[in-house]
């Protein structure tokens, strides 16, 4: 079929991104129309349609019934051609898929279209010579094995009735009407609530009037919603009838064989126990200081290597980031992922910085030979291998798991990026406290 195409030459300044680009694509008419015969004959072999036996439907009704489906493959076929002739010619990076848009034109042999497309930025690799880096470092001694242990003791904490005013940490349980005017307002009654104090589960004003209460001890609280409560209590006095129920004290487990028990040790012994978390904590402190490196080095990457991107592949990395809010929505159960309004915008600056550093790696890989070696996939695949029971089983699993395996592959790739790049910076060694690297509350 003749076709051609013909690169526009339209100055920068009238595109919407320097990254546009756009093609004159002309089909020729007569054979468009033969395509779409040859479609039509090989449809007309096998459909089927009441009254007639299969392959004897008469030409005009398959052409009738199939026509239009017929010359829209076929001029797709033709422009398809025609867009990677011309952009394999003249070597062009398509970035994501052309924009078809058919051409007022009073051509009689031919159907003009222009297709509207991006390309791949050329990344010009800059220098990394000015730029610091922080470096945090942390050593895991004692210190930090006793805060480890302290908030593994609170995740397993119980509580025990007491019979004692209620303080700040106590677990209690409550009866309260809530009033407006003398009337009860929806939304404002409950009965054998259970909170805990201080952890902000109630309005400030609600929890202080429970403090210095005992189980079987009534309250009567005159408050004020705050002025971005819901919409219709906000900046409203009413006033709540409370009841004590229950108090309970939290009470942590000791560091005993039942407690090492709790964290998986069969045996209860508490040197093992304490020797496991020393090596997983370890692991995570080392993961979590490569991280911020990691994180300080992508950074600078961006700053140095100004680029701009094509919206085509920030629009499908929207897409993918969507699809797996979604999917971790429905891991997680609750509210059905597809029934919640997941907003394109909220990922868009992310979406971006993910595109942007993804062209950056690719350049900077490519030139200096930073590609992912077998031996430091497998070496990856064994220490992840190491955070559950059954490592062999794991690392088999990886083997056989093509995406994961990429994903390996990836993490390899990035940290010899930034393996390369820290020898290019200046790097600060800069000590940090073990409460704010794991986020922590002190």
């Amino acid at each position: 079929m003749e076709t051609n195409a013909t690169l526009t030459p339209v100055e920068a300044a009238q595109l919407p991104n320097a990254l546009e680009r756009r093609l004159d694509l002309a089909v020729a008419i007569a054979d468009l129309d033969k395509a779409i015969d040859l479609r039509l004959k090989k449809i007309s072999k096998t459909v089927k349609m009441p009254g007639f036996r299969p392959g004897k439907v008469p030409a005009h009704i398959v052409k009738q019934q199939y026509g239009d489906e017929a010359g829209h493959e076929a001029l797709n076929e033709a422009l398809q051609q025609a867009f990677g002739e011309t952009a394999n010619a003249q070597k062009l990076r398509v970035a994501g898929y052309p924009r078809i848009e058919p051409k007022t034109s009073e051509n009689a042999t031919h159907l003009e279209f222009t297709a509207v497309f991006e390309v791949y930025p050329e990344v010009k690799l800059g220098d990394l010579s000015e730029i610091v880096i922080e470096r945090s470092t942390l050593d895991v001694g004692d210190a930090e094995m006793d805060s480890s242990l302290a908030v593994l003791r609170k995740q397993r904490m119980r509580f025990e009735s007491v019979d004692r005013a209620a303080v700040v940490g106590d677990s209690v349980k409550v009866d309260f009407l809530g009033k407006k005017d003398n009337v009860a307002f929806p939304g404002g009654q409950a009965s054998d609530y259970p909170f805990v104090l201080g952890e902000g589960a109630m309005l400030p004003d609600f929890e202080n009037a429970v403090i210095g209460l005992k189980a079987g001890e009534s309250k009567s609280l005159e408050m004020t919603f705050p002025e971005n409560y819901a919409k219709e209590l906000a900046g409203q006095t009413v006033t709540f009838d409370i009841t004590v129920k229950d108090v309970k004290e939290p009470v942590l487990p000791e560091l005993d064989s039942e407690f090492a028990k709790s964290l998986g040790v069969g045996d209860g012994d508490v040197d093992k126990m304490r020797a496991e978390i020393e090596i997983n904590l370890k692991r995570e402190v080392k993961k979590r200081l490569q991280d911020k490196v990691k994180n300080q080095v992508m950074d600078a990457l961006l700053k140095a290597n100004p680029i701009d991107v094509p919206s085509a592949l920030v629009e499908m990395e929207i897409e993918r980031l969507v699809q797996i809010a979604r999917h971790d929505m429905e891991q997680r159960g609750g509210i059905k992922a597809k029934d919640f309004p997941i907003k394109r915008e909220w990922f868009d600056d992310q979406a971006k910085r993910r595109v942007a550093l993804g062209l950056i790696l690719s350049e900077l890989v490519k030139k200096n030979n930073l590609q992912a070696k077998s031996e430091q996939i497998k070496t990856l695949v064994d220490e992840t291998a190491q955070n559950y029971e059954a490592p062999e089983e794991i690392v088999r699993w990886y083997y056989t798991q093509p995406q994961r395996l990429a994903e390996i592959e990836g993490a390899v790739i990035e940290d010899n990026v930034v393996a390369w790049a820290l020898e290019r910076v200046t790097v600060v060694d800069t000590p940090i406290l073990f409460d704010e690297l794991m986020g922590q509350k002190s």
